[in-house]
């Protein structure tokens, strides 16, 4: 029997936490404000605040502080976090194909 790779579990913990794939996905686009990604996903601001600090600490995504006025914070993707984007894209394509719109709609009913 083959060996968990410890690095493979790392990346799986990273990924499946909630929202992380929907933010990655986002910044694919480019650079996002906080707000901008805020309004865009189904997420609080808390939530949004903590899981981009998670990203940003793994090096995955980098938070740019733009000495205007006011202020402007933009969040944008690293070379690790951009190296990211096959896999996203992967994933996009093997859910059009493969989850239906009934489970979309009996996981939101869910209690």
């Amino acid at each position: 029997m083959k060996e968990l790779c410890p690095r493979f579990e790392k990346a799986m913990q990273l990924f499946s936490k909630r929202w992380v794939g929907l933010i990655l996905f986002e910044l694919l686009e480019g650079s996002k404000r906080f707000s901008e990604m805020e309004s865009e996903l189904p997420v609080s601001g808390r939530l949004l605040s903590e899981r981009l600090k998670m990203l940003e600490k793994e090096e995955i995504i980098e938070r740019r502080v733009y000495s205007e006025f006011p202020v402007r914070i933009e969040y944008i993707l690293t070379d690790k976090g951009r190296a990211l984007e096959p896999v996203i894209k992967e994933i996009q394509t093997w859910s059009e194909g493969w989850i239906t719109e009934q489970e979309l709609e009996d996981e939101n009913t869910k209690p």
